[in-house]
């Protein structure tokens, strides 16, 4: 490689951390770590309530654990795809 090239590329990796990539990442789609965050919090109560959930069956709990997880996921994707059209198609200026 040319010196030229190195330059280039060490600057594009100190300038760009993986840090800096996440955050960039979650401003433009911010419901994506809402969705992250609802799917911790839904397995972090399933594994709370595992304890007491009486004399329900295991795999039916876990079922039900599962499509709630699912759930809030998918909610968080449609109202991300939602928010980028809107942004896109409303809130764009007309060229």
């Amino acid at each position: 490689m040319s010196s030229g090239q190195e330059s280039v590329f060490s600057k594009y990796e100190t300038d760009t951390s993986q840090t800096s990539k996440l955050l960039r990442k979650f401003k433009e789609t911010p419901f994506v770590p809402i969705g992250m965050a609802g799917f911790v919090m839904v397995v972090g109560y399933g594994l709370y309530r595992l304890k007491h959930r009486g004399n329900m069956k295991m795999s039916l709990h876990l079922i039900h654990m599962r499509v709630a997880a699912q759930g809030f996921v998918v909610g968080a994707i449609t109202c991300g795809v939602m928010y980028s059209m809107f942004r896109e198609y409303v809130l764009k200026p007309k060229e």
